[in-house]
């Protein structure tokens, strides 16, 4: 028996070591820094970096501090500042990424940095506060990563942290005093001379002239032969943010991003970033990045510098000159950004070292079968659908199949082709999106998704023709009907304004004529209606002739009831 309670007591002290250590509650190790893994270092070098927005500090300072992965994640790390060549930790760091704690190192809250789970990273971001007081030094950031259990690194280090009384501003973001046009600063050209002879440039509308047109998005980039540099610029409108990206696929996630914003003050900033996902990306450093210039002008921004970092995304870790150019634009608060309300992305990989004008991404099929279903549904079957319960009723009275009139069937028919192709088209473009795009789009579209999958469950548990409240559903089924025939044309407006790439917007006045035509259909309709209604039960009142006897959903209207009080 006591053996077994051994067995016990061993099992649960080691249980609980391996959920201690996977938390990241590694207070342990504050000093040498090394997981408790009964196993050695690694000795080759890591694949893991740690990085910094600046070179130089002094009391108070705060500096941001990034720990990277270059090909592989790491499950779990602990981070601390020390003296160059010191043991202790130093100062203080906050973290803003639930995928990171703060430890009590030696005494001194907060002084180290260390995962909550296991799960696989690629980057985490810290900031780290010097002491306000002390006899400080030169410093280093110190980092151990876990790749796993018996794989693991120790004491990677940063470039070292020059303590400097008169420090340098950070390097991960340069910020412009915005000016009042873009011939305030001479370096900040951003116009299409030389594209497709010197420079490579992506713009929206395509080949649309950023000095010309204040709505045109526009990146172009520009090499010298045998110079690693490259001269980026980009402008749009936008009243938080643009950014460029470098991809190795058409979708957001892996791209290496340089971001032209607002910051908390309202001045422009240039920021060096990269994206894990659909969330915000990480700040990284800017790095090797000059001539930076940044204007706004009536919410147009604009950014343009000279930058010898290498292109590099997690996949093809800078190994590759072709990339996918994007271009977003979104709005920000207090500097930070939020999701991008427009994606432009080329259709083709690039090679930015070779000049060239490239042309924006083709819509995927299925966005577009998801157009084409909801034009059907709303401009289609569903309008006729509408037409033939409004207005043509009698034009097979007393023709019954199936025990129904046959104005109700083709109704029925029309409106469930109507439901069935929404629900289809709806499904489509969250699979194809695989997520929430933003916008004014997908809320108007989720709306008729909704009230139209409501409004044939209601149509069935309507009460008899004959029963006293049936006006209740008469009114609430046409309400509804015009209702979401009005937000559908609304979502079909918005949609097609994310692809109408020519500066004429040709696209939009076909849509507008389609919808003036049909309302004039409607108009013509109604009239000719009434002019039946009218010569058939019109009653003469005052020289004007009414329909008294006329019912717009089976009852006496409201306008003729008004009219016969007045009378």
């Amino acid at each position: 028996m006591e053996r077994y309670i051994c067995i016990i007591v061993l099992l649960v002290c080691c249980l609980r070591a391996v959920r201690c250590y996977s938390s990241g509650k590694v207070t342990g190790t504050c000093d040498n820094m090394t997981p408790q893994h009964k196993k050695g270092a690694q000795q080759s070098p890591a694949p893991f970096s740690v990085t910094t927005d600046r070179f130089s500090f002094k009391e108070g300072d705060e500096i941001i501090v990034m720990l990277l992965a270059a090909s592989t994640p790491f499950i779990g790390f602990m981070l601390q500042a020390r003296e160059v060549g010191g043991s202790s930790p130093l100062g203080s760091f906050t973290v803003t990424s639930g995928e990171a704690q703060l430890l009590t190192c030696n005494g001194l809250p907060n002084s180290a940095v260390s995962h909550t789970s296991d799960s696989p990273k690629s980057s985490i971001q810290g900031i780290w506060r010097a002491p306000i007081s002390g006899n400080l030094n030169s410093i280093q950031f110190s980092a151990s990563f876990v790749k796993d259990y018996s794989t693991f690194w120790v004491g990677v280090r940063s470039s070292p942290v020059t303590y400097n009384i008169a420090a340098a501003p950070p390097t991960n973001s340069i910020s412009i005093t915005s000016t009042s046009s873009f011939a305030s600063s001479s370096k900040l050209s951003n116009s299409s001379t030389g594209c497709g002879s010197t420079k490579v440039c992506f713009s929206q509308p395509l080949n649309c002239d950023p000095g010309v047109s204040p709505d045109c998005y526009f990146l172009s980039a520009m090499t010298s032969p045998g110079d690693t540099a490259v001269q980026l610029e980009m402008t749009g409108p936008s009243d938080g943010y643009i950014a460029i990206g470098f991809s190795d696929d058409q979708r957001m996630g892996n791209d290496d991003i340089y971001i032209c914003g607002r910051d908390s003050g309202g001045l422009i900033r240039l920021q060096h970033a990269f994206s894990t996902g659909r969330k915000i990306p990480d700040i990284l450093p800017l790095g090797n990045v000059s001539d930076v210039t940044s204007s706004v002008n009536n919410s147009i921004i604009s950014c343009s510098f000279t930058t010898r970092n290498p292109i590099s995304t997690q996949r093809s870790g800078g190994s590759s000159s072709l990339y996918y150019l994007m271009i977003v634009h979104g709005p920000s608060n207090n500097g930070i950004i939020g999701v991008h309300t427009g994606t432009f992305i080329s259709d083709t990989k690039v090679d930015i070292s070779s000049p060239q004008v490239v042309t924006s991404e083709k819509e995927p099929p299925i966005i577009k079968a998801h157009g084409s279903l909801m034009l059907i549904a709303w401009m289609t079957t569903g309008s006729l659908g509408m037409i033939i319960a409004r207005y043509l009723k009698g034009v097979a009275k007393g023709k019954h199949y199936f025990g129904k009139d046959v104005w109700f069937l083709a109704h029925v028919s029309l409106m469930t082709l109507t439901v069935a192709a929404t629900i289809i088209a709806f499904i489509l473009a969250f699979s194809e999106v695989g997520g929430w795009s933003g916008g004014a789009h997908p809320v108007l579209g989720c709306i008729v998704m909704i009230l139209a999958f409501f409004q044939p469950i209601a149509a069935m548990f309507r009460c008899g023709p004959h029963h006293h409240w049936r006006f209740l559903f008469n009114w609430s089924h046409a309400l509804n009907a015009v209702a979401i025939k009005v937000l559908a044309v609304a979502a079909i407006f918005t949609g097609l304004s994310y692809f109408s790439t020519s500066e004429d917007s040709w696209l939009l006045k076909v849509m507008g004529g389609f919808v003036g035509w049909e309302a004039t259909l409607y108009i013509l309709l109604e009239l000719h209606m009434r002019w039946k209604l009218n010569d058939k039960h019109g009653v003469v009142t005052a020289g004007l002739v009414f329909p008294w006897k006329y019912s717009l959903f089976g009852g006496t209207t409201c306008w003729n009831w008004l009219v016969m009080k007045i009378c």
